[in-house]
């Protein structure tokens, strides 16, 4: 596979040292641009950065495995609003079926619910939604930035946050679901995703490359299709998979490239913290929104420094919720009508809003929650236009 990477790699790494140089001066003046590198990686953390955001901006095409359905050409694709690593303005499809008993059901259970919207020529493997479906899901791509932070938080400390059964009684039953790790085949805790239907990066990737670009890997070796003749299928993809295969230069796969660009991807920085602002924060707490909206977790002890101990301002809690704005899709451990709690940092670079992208401002998408919300909601509407105005420049400082 001829990759942009092979051409432009001698040279990048090459001025690996000296690139590296800039961004620890730059750090030494404050906080990198918004698409950068974790401050403080050694040179060999740097390269394997450089290596992910190569492989990430690739365009691919039917030579290299792109297909036979596919939602987009490259990861850059979906992620580079407002950097490389953001959001996109485009949603993704999902469809399944809703019996008259209300259970839902997946149209083909080894395929899953996601149907892509492209196909390589002559198409005859485009995804077609059938008839049957009565549930259409669309959603949004998640930004990225931090994502190494995320995936280093212990899963105690996630599981610690849970209250499936509302013990508590004040309304929220915010559930961790356990998901299976495809390489230790470990249950693990779900963080990534808008259903936390993945645990790592590695996998989380993997997934998106065959699911949204029809590229088979390791961990996922067969094309996602809907009931697709085995033969018809090879007249559709005549690349053997798995697709994405170790590069001899580096003794890397994509994925492994992706794994890194995203491990080692900075979190945004906070906004300007003005009197508007801080007033925002304490309504933002006394309304209720901090219980699912955790201000900050903390990574576990990790032999890399950079993500020892760490704080983790995501304004999450990485659980699932029913808040009356689900797809109606299940997936993995969650249910039709729950959505992860959305991190909140970095929300001021994203509109729309909601998994859907369905809510056009942070005000919306507020008066968008309900069940699970429901009490944030009305103290939301509850207060004056001027504490609204607080709470909202606090929410577009994140």
């Amino acid at each position: 596979m001829i990759k942009l990477f092979r051409v432009v790699v001698a040279v990048c790494l090459a001025m690996v040292v000296v690139v590296f140089s800039e961004f620890s001066q730059i750090a030494a003046q404050g906080p990198l641009r918004l698409g950068g590198p974790l401050l403080g990686l050694s040179g060999m953390e740097f390269e394997e950065f450089l290596l992910g955001l190569d492989d990430f901006l690739e365009v691919e095409n039917a030579e290299e495995g792109l297909g036979p359905a596919y939602n987009n050409t490259s990861c850059a694709g979906c992620h580079n609003v407002p950097a490389i690593g953001g959001i996109a303005p485009m949603t993704t499809t999902r469809a399944g079926v809703r019996d008259a008993d209300g259970s839902y059901r997946d149209l083909d259970p080894k395929r899953g619910s996601l149907f892509q919207i492209f196909s390589i020529p002559t198409h005859n493997c485009q995804s077609v939604i059938p008839a049957e479906a009565n549930v259409i899901g669309r959603r949004a791509p998640i930004p990225l930035f931090g994502a190494g932070l995320v995936e280093a938080i212990p899963d105690e400390a996630i599981q610690s946050l849970a209250d499936p059964y509302d013990l508590d009684r004040d309304g929220i039953s915010g559930r961790a679901p356990i998901v299976v790790d495809l390489v230790t085949g470990d249950e693990r805790v779900g963080r990534f995703g808008w259903k936390s239907q993945m645990a790592t990066l590695l996998e989380f990737g993997a997934d998106a490359y065959r699911n949204e670009m029809g590229i088979t890997n390791d961990l996922f070796p067969a094309e996602l299709t809907f009931r697709l003749m085995p033969e018809q299928l090879r007249r559709c993809d005549v690349i053997p998979d798995p697709e994405d295969v170790v590069e001899p230069e580096t003794g890397r796969r994509g994925i492994d490239n992706f794994e890194a660009f995203m491990r080692f991807l900075a979190p945004p920085a906070r906004g300007k913290i003005t009197e508007p602002v801080s007033r925002g924060r304490l309504l933002f707490e006394s309304i209720g929104c901090a219980k699912c909206h955790v201000p900050s977790l903390k990574t576990g002890a990790n032999s890399n420094p950079l993500f020892d101990y760490q704080e983790v301002p995501l304004f999450s809690d990485l659980l699932l919720h029913d808040i009356g704005t689900g797809d109606g899709i299940r997936q993995a451990g969650a249910e039709p009508e729950e959505i992860r709690t959305p991190a909140l940092w970095g929300l001021r670079h994203r509109r729309p809003l909601l998994h859907d992208g369905s809510a056009a401002n942070t005000s919306d998408a507020v008066m968008r929650h309900g069940q699970e919300a429901e009490i944030a909601r009305q103290g939301f509407e509850q207060l004056s236009s001027d504490q609204k105005i607080f709470l909202l420049a606090f929410l577009d400082s994140l």
